[in-house]
């Protein structure tokens, strides 16, 4: 029985060789290879405000790639930072008069009880910026050690004329990375830099924010070694697959690869998954236009189980625009679905848990399994469906929906 087993176990595992998924880095939908255990690094957010529907989507997605490796017999570590120090953090604390850490506190026990909410995997660890800072510096020391940083005015730079693969992920050309880089958080105009696209590993802080020791001087790191040294601590040199929202292929993720790589000699990831960005009806979702959708407010008009439906009509790494009307449809499809299967109990075989499973190996296209359980729970309110309503309970909860 146990030989029995782990064949089929076993059996599972390569059969996940047949899952397609979107691969950053090659710029196509590709066969994922993967061991029996995944090592998996997402980025958290940085607890200045509360949880929107941006955070939520992309969550959502790394959720559904793990209960679905999960299903294929895999163990997956998931690993998820907070990034409780930054260039975002530190205004916001200072507009409030409060504490940073207070702030990040405050913020991330809202994320926790939105993610529970939503029933997305807990992380198997949640490293905190401030309390990796020790690792930031013998990494940084490193990269002083070979030749790839320079310091000016205070300022220690990653000099990326070091790592010729610059930009190899994004696939960008320089000019559009010197305009991304200035959208998101970097300085290319800083005459400082001795190149528009090197990027800050540490600099002395303000009067007012925290500061630590360093051989570098006193003051705090910046934002992109914060990751390369918590995934490394967490996870070791090289993990199977990284996350994150498509804002953090550049320059956030571009410039993990370029310091990791540096000292490790080897891949930092070995795929990169990104999930698509949210609007809000026509518009950009933003904290600086006000349209942000906090899934904390949501919940209060709708099932956290909607929440999850709404989204997954939206495929996970295509940009998408929510409109009001989305959580009320949402809600009566959920309803639906409840009253066609609610109370049965689990039956894991059969052909829609089969088409839920290829659907979602086929780049987690999961507009598709929203298609098939909608489907399924209609068939059993007109008596036309041939499988047991377990069936419909079993696929919904595969997606973490329970009924």
């Amino acid at each position: 029985m146990v030989k029995e087993q782990s064949r089929l176990r076993v059996q599972k595992v390569e059969h996940l060789m047949t899952m397609r998924l979107y691969d950053t880095a090659q710029a196509a939908v590709i066969d994922i290879e993967l061991d029996a255990h995944v090592r998996m690094y997402v980025c958290g957010i940085t607890p200045y405000d509360s949880t929107h529907l941006g955070h939520a989507a992309t969550y959502l997605s790394y959720d559904l790639l793990i209960r679905r490796l999960e299903d294929l017999g895999h163990t997956v570590q998931l690993v998820r930072n907070v990034t409780d120090v930054d260039d975002s953090i530190l205004p916001k604390a200072r507009e409030l008069g409060i504490d940073f850490l207070e702030l990040a506190e405050m913020e991330m026990d809202r994320f926790d009880q939105d993610m529970v909410a939503l029933n997305t995997r807990r992380a198997d660890a949640e490293p905190r910026a401030t309390e990796s800072i020790d690792d930031m510096i013998k990494i940084i020391e490193k990269l002083v050690d070979r030749g790839h940083t320079y310091t000016t005015e205070g300022t220690t730079y990653f000099d990326i004329s070091t790592f010729p693969d610059f930009g190899k992920l994004s696939h960008l050309n320089e000019q559009e990375m010197v305009v991304l880089a200035a959208e998101r958080g970097g300085r290319p105009d800083d005459p400082k830099q001795k190149n528009p696209l090197d990027f800050v590993l540490w600099q002395p802080s303000a009067d007012d924010e925290p500061s630590w020791e360093s051989p570098f001087g006193t003051g705090r790191p910046g934002w992109h070694i914060e990751c390369s040294a918590m995934s490394m601590r967490a996870l070791g040199p090289t993990i199977d697959i990284h996350g994150g929202g498509a804002d953090l292929i550049f320059p956030h993720h571009e410039c993990e690869i370029a310091q990791s790589e540096s000292i490790n000699g080897e891949p930092f990831s070995r795929y990169w998954i990104h999930a698509g960005l949210v609007a809000y009806q026509g518009t950009k979702m933003s904290k600086s236009l006000g349209n942000l959708v906090f899934v904390s407010e949501l919940r209060k008009e709708i099932d956290p189980r909607a929440i999850r439906l709404a989204l997954m009509a939206h495929h996970y790494r295509s940009d998408f625009e929510w409109f009001d009307e989305e959580g009320p449809r949402a809600q009566r499809d959920l309803e639906l679905l409840i009253r066609s299967g609610g109370g049965a109990q689990p039956v894991s075989e059969g052909p829609l848990i089969d088409e839920v499973r290829d659907a979602l190996d086929d780049d987690l296209d999961t507009r598709r399994v929203c298609e098939l359980l909608i489907r399924e729970a209609q068939a059993i309110e007109k008596g036309t469906s041939s499988s047991p309503q377990g069936c419909l309970v079993a696929a919904a909860s595969l997606c973490g929906i329970q009924l």
